[in-house]
């Protein structure tokens, strides 16, 4: 028996569309155990208790992987990770599931190979590299292989989150985006991910809020967040270093460096439209933990 923890993740950060990722400490424990047979869950709502439940998934494929059959299984989940909400709540359990299986099996995988287990089943990485490695992540897939650049945050730069509450799918927020892009906003993107980068190491608030913009999502998802105008607004107000969409959505991120801002943010919460949850999120920088 294992237990795994494993960390939310934001994904996106702006222009660095299906390509940057960050871990937030806010978690999800899952224990994992193998039994003779049957397949059992604990803290799990009955519509996510089956084999297509994500942590099953890919316990199985790192079964397969290893070129073992998959036995009976119990699986308990604890966590504070929000379902459909733009926190990476299914690359976690993709995430601790493989881990799980590596772990409960000798660990005969490396981290970079679990990525690519878990990618096979996600399909892009830029939420699964943060969960499985930490901290602020780059990614890409090639001939499906993915490929990580990792990278560290300024101390002096603060997430906070503000959490609706309602979900919106990743389906739908994936519909509301064209098919083509003009050339110009695809250059205006790779440009200020390329700088942004360096500024989030270097905690350049003004750089940072000059390249954390993006045209090639926000425009199109912020419609499908009532309230998205106003607590845009309210971040800015309150010194905001720059504000932005979390994954797809719907939770949005606020990046500042002023130790004042969440209680200034907190103060103009309740003029929203809507219920908001105000949520300070550390980075995370150690990844799945197994014990």
């Amino acid at each position: 028996m294992v237990t795994v923890r494993v960390p939310a993740t934001t994904a996106n950060l702006g222009p660095g569309f299906d390509t940057l990722g960050l871990a937030l400490a806010l978690y999800n424990t899952l224990t994992f155990e193998e039994v003779p047979e049957g397949l059992f869950f604990d803290g799990v709502e009955p519509e996510y208790a089956s084999e297509e439940n994500l942590a099953v998934v890919a316990y199985k494929a790192v079964l397969a992987e290893l070129g073992l059959s998959m036995p009976g299984l119990r699986v308990s989940i604890s966590g504070d990770i929000p379902i459909c909400r733009g926190l990476g709540s299914s690359a976690a359990l993709i995430a601790a599931g493989a881990a799980g299986a590596n772990a409960n099996h000798g660990s005969p995988l490396s981290r970079e190979e679990l990525l690519a287990v878990c990618n096979a089943i996600e399909g892009h990485p830029d939420n699964l590299a943060p969960a499985i490695f930490g901290g602020l992540v780059a990614s890409f897939v090639e001939d499906g292989r993915p490929y990580i650049a990792r990278y560290s945050l300024h101390r002096s730069l603060r997430c906070t989150a503000l959490i609706p509450d309602f979900q919106l799918s990743t389906h739908l927020a994936r519909s509301v985006l064209p098919e083509k892009v003009p050339y110009f906003d695809a250059i205006y993107n790779v440009s200020r991910t390329a700088v942004l980068l360096k500024a989030l190491e270097n905690g350049d608030t003004e750089t940072i809020s000059a390249a954390l913009r993006d045209r090639l999502h926000q425009p199109f998802r912020r419609t499908l967040i009532p309230g998205f105008d106003e607590a845009e607004q309210l971040a800015n107000d309150c010194g905001c270093v720059a504000f932005f969409l979390s994954g797809a959505g719907p939770t949005l991120l606020c990046l500042s460096a002023d130790p004042d801002f969440d209680a200034r943010l907190a103060a103009g919460l309740s003029a929203l439209p809507g219920h908001w949850q105000q949520l300070p999120l550390p980075v995370d920088h150690e990844g799945i933990i197994v014990s």
